[in-house]
């Protein structure tokens, strides 16, 4: 069994903003193979179990919010006893332009909330993860407001295209060995 972890925050003045484009590529996911969500009440989450390209997957939304991510997938791993290995996280990333995804098979947190609470409750930061693109804020723009707020109407297309991108890039993860994985998908050159 693989897991899949979107970082996100619960809550509709949440919905469809910069913070939450794991969750809107989790659940695009979701939708493309027919998955059920479930409350995960024990664990502070939502899951759904699916099948991508023939592999076994739980689907995780930690409900803690972005800061205490790590809380709830912590309790999973240790609930089914799945290896770090098998985990994939989509994330949001401000450092990668929106339109591209960057697949990494570990790093750091890069000053993310989300990825620092995962690599303190896992203790290790040896986890894959698909970075997708939000671009960096105008310079007068605080990091905190930017990421909490909704895409643009002319970021649609692109954040479109990001999400369908991030979701080719777990199906590569699924089905070839990592290297080969991260040479396609941080190859790609939108437009291509």
């Amino acid at each position: 069994m693989r897991w899949i972890v979107g970082l996100g925050n619960p809550g509709d003045a949440y919905a469809r903003t910069r913070h939450n484009f794991g969750w809107m590529a989790l659940d695009a996911l979701a939708a493309q193979s027919f998955a059920v969500w479930k409350e995960a009440k024990a664990h502070r989450g939502t899951i759904a179990y699916t099948t991508i390209e023939g592999v076994d997957v739980m689907l995780i939304k930690p409900l803690t919010y972005m800061n205490a991510s790590g809380q709830c997938v912590a309790s999973l791993l240790r609930a089914h006893r799945w290896d770090i290995a098998d985990g994939l996280v989509l994330v949001d990333d401000m450092d990668t332009p929106l339109g591209r995804v960057r697949l990494r098979a570990q790093g750091g947190h890069g000053g993310h909330n989300g990825l620092r609470s995962l690599i303190a409750m896992l203790q290790t930061n040896a986890f894959a993860r698909v970075r997708m693109g939000i671009s960096r804020p105008p310079e007068e723009q605080l990091f905190a407001d930017y990421v909490l707020e909704r895409f643009r109407p002319d970021e649609h297309r692109m954040c479109t295209q990001t999400i369908e991108r991030a979701c080719a890039a777990v199906r590569c993860v699924l089905t070839m060995p990592m290297e080969q994985a991260m040479t396609r998908v941080n190859d790609y050159v939108l437009g291509e």
